[in-house]
């Protein structure tokens, strides 16, 4: 397998966090590491994830964040941490494992095409496969997603799996460079840079991204988000309208 860095953002996830998943998957695969990014969690997040770091140091390490800045920020500063290694691949997942961490070698082996850049797990509800989610959530998800990929003008299915694996060049360092303008939505944004680069360089951006439908995928308990959170997410929305519109 290629050398890949994957970025895992941690917030309070002391209660919920299980470190055996991650050590085995390194100590089976050399090719693999993993930067946790503890996202100034209040709990004994930092000192788990700490502990775990040192079953393999070469291939786990811990990134702390002083004051808790959002899931897009403790992405962002964590893929950039693995820029600075000899990655080849970079990428970020969920630390409650809704998607297995077996799946990491299929996104690998589906950027083994040389003309894709980005692999995006998609939760899609298929005969043979385990995904699990609530009803509300898929509903839900189904409206935001459709209302991505007009903002994107691409034919994007699931912008919000938190399963995705880019190739570490210049391309994704400049998209990871700067700040986010959104949190819960930042995925979209992702989408959204890239998308701007490649049809600024004359490409078509569904060209460079292919979406994995996953084999398992489980809607993990203790999720951040709440129907509370809907006002935002609206909000969000129609600054991505605004940013994909930009000249």
């Amino acid at each position: 397998m290629k050398s890949t860095t994957i970025v895992v953002p941690c917030y309070n996830e002391a209660r919920r966090f299980e470190p055996e998943p991650f050590v085995a998957a390194v100590l089976a695969q050399p090719a693999l590491s993993f930067v946790f990014v503890d996202d100034g969690s209040s709990d004994g997040t930092f000192d788990i994830l700490s502990r775990t770091a040192e079953r393999a140091p070469n291939q786990l390490r811990v990134l702390r964040l002083d004051v808790n800045s959002g899931k897009a920020e403790a992405v962002r500063r964590g893929v950039l941490d693995a820029f600075e290694s000899t990655a080849e691949l970079i990428g970020y997942w969920d630390s409650d494992l809704a998607t297995p961490l077996d799946s990491i070698e299929v996104f690998v082996h589906v950027l083994e095409q040389p003309s894709l850049e980005l692999a995006v797990g998609s939760r899609v509800r298929l005969l043979g496969r385990r995904v699990q989610r609530k009803p509300f959530r898929h509903y839900t998800g189904r409206v935001f997603a459709t209302l991505a990929a007009l903002a994107l003008r691409l034919s994007v299915y699931d912008t919000q799996c938190g399963a995705k694996i880019f190739r570490a060049n210049a391309v994704f360092r400049e998209i990871f460079s700067e700040p986010f303008e959104t949190g819960w939505t930042f995925d979209v944004e992702v989408l959204a840079r890239l998308a701007r680069l490649a049809r600024k360089n004359g490409r078509n951006p569904e060209d460079l991204v292919v979406e994995i439908p996953l084999q398992e995928w489980i809607d993990a308990p203790g999720s951040k988000l709440h129907l509370s959170h809907a006002p935002r997410i609206a909000w969000e929305m129609a600054k991505l309208f605004a940013i994909t519109r930009r000249p």
